[in-house]
């Protein structure tokens, strides 16, 4: 077994898209349309799905706003340097709502960001 994708319901599918792929360097795998069901996938990730784990949005072309809901917790992803990343999410429009600092009662240097819906996206050393 693995863990193939998360979804997130995205109201702007190209912004989220460019957020995705032009601020946090992920790559657009695939992306379909389904007329029927009126709505549109997209899968972005940093390497092939065969071989990691990838992030779908969906987009549901008639809904203009979703609830967050207080189970939801964030996405986490690895950067190199937490302090870079920020500056150039920060230079490109995007929005970091926890500077980066230390974990709190640990040690590790982390930051948070916030993506064109709201969701919560966790930058942690490597």
């Amino acid at each position: 077994m693995r863990l193939l994708h998360t979804m997130l319901r995205v109201t702007d599918l190209q912004k989220s898209i460019s957020f995705y792929t032009e601020i946090l360097n992920m790559k657009l795998l695939r992306r379909k349309d389904f007329p029927d069901g009126k709505f549109t996938l997209a899968f972005l990730g940093y390497g092939p799905e065969a071989e990691n784990t990838v992030l779908e949005l969906t987009h549901n072309w008639e809904t203009n706003s979703y609830d967050m809901g207080n189970a939801y917790g964030h996405i986490a992803i690895e950067v190199e340097d937490v302090f870079a990343a920020c500056e150039k999410i920060k230079s490109l429009g995007g929005q970091v709502v926890r500077e980066p600092g230390p974990m709190m009662h640990g040690s590790t240097i982390l930051a948070f960001a916030r993506d064109p819906d709201g969701y919560m996206i966790e930058l942690l050393g490597n």
